[in-house]
């Protein structure tokens, strides 16, 4: 089954999967008006065709998607009374099982005229390095836009008999890497607004940029995170130097602790 998000560039709230075309909300003019529940059913939908047919939306993630969709669709005004600001990354931290991978998978899909990340197993990583030793580290603290999956479980790293922490040297590169383009600036002349109940507000660039997934020079490099750690876990595990470095990089959106184990 092609499982591929299609839409028109200048309608990039009508999303087609499977010939089915999704709603998110209304155009008027310059802006799109969003709805989130029409979006919570696209992405309730989307989730059964990238996971099968159990996959649900659970009431309780609502508020946690309610920010997420938010940052995903760059709605300023609301970014900010969550504290978000969207020009960093996303670090989705909640216990295990909770649905932190399964929300990064199926959330890109949202705005498919945004350039898309990709989701990489921390694990993986650690096994690339033993193997192949510091090009890894080279190739994950590239301008590229990831989404570290898991960050924690990752054994240490070994290459030819030296210990490294690789995953905290790759967030240390792609820091720096961060830091050295500006914030992107809106030049909208309208700010957008989303409302749980209602439509939401959110202006839609002039053509041609509404096709949105060529990045320019100074754009920032965009890191994701999920995570079964807390923030004083991650300073034991990685230093407080990365720490440090990731409240520069990211938005910490958080599961409560006594979530679920939706696996079981």
């Amino acid at each position: 089954m092609k499982l591929e998000t299609t839409f028109h560039p200048s309608t990039p709230h009508i999303l087609i999967e499977g010939g089915i075309e999704f709603h998110l909300g209304k155009k008027k003019g310059d802006t799109i008006l969003y709805d989130f529940p029409k979006m919570l059913r696209y992405l309730d939908a989307k989730g059964k065709l990238l996971f099968g047919k159990k996959f649900k939306i659970h009431e309780e993630d609502h508020e946690i998607l309610y920010q997420l969709c938010v940052y995903f669709i760059k709605d300023e005004i609301s970014c900010e009374k969550f504290n978000i600001d969207p020009n960093k990354g996303i670090m989705l931290s909640g216990p295990v099982g909770c649905g932190k991978t399964t929300l990064m998978k199926l959330l890109r899909h949202l705005v498919p005229h945004h350039r898309p990340y990709e989701i990489i197993p921390t694990r993986n990583i650690v096994f690339g390095f033993n193997n192949l030793g510091y090009s890894i580290i080279e190739q994950y603290g590239n301008s590229n836009f990831y989404c570290f999956d898991d960050l924690g479980v990752e054994p240490e790293g070994k290459h030819f008999g030296k210990d490294c922490n690789v995953m905290g040297e790759i967030l240390l590169s792609r820091h720096e890497l961060f830091t050295q383009c500006p914030p992107e600036r809106s030049q909208r002349a309208e700010q957008p607004v989303l409302s749980l109940s209602k439509g939401s507000r959110r202006t839609v660039p002039k053509q041609p940029a509404l096709s949105g997934v060529e990045v320019s020079k100074g754009s920032r490099r965009t890191t994701h995170i999920t995570t079964n750690l807390n923030a004083e876990e991650i300073e034991e595990r990685y230093g407080n130097r990365v720490r440090s470095r990731l409240r520069e990089m990211v938005n910490v959106i958080g599961f409560d602790k006594n979530t679920k184990d939706k696996r079981k």
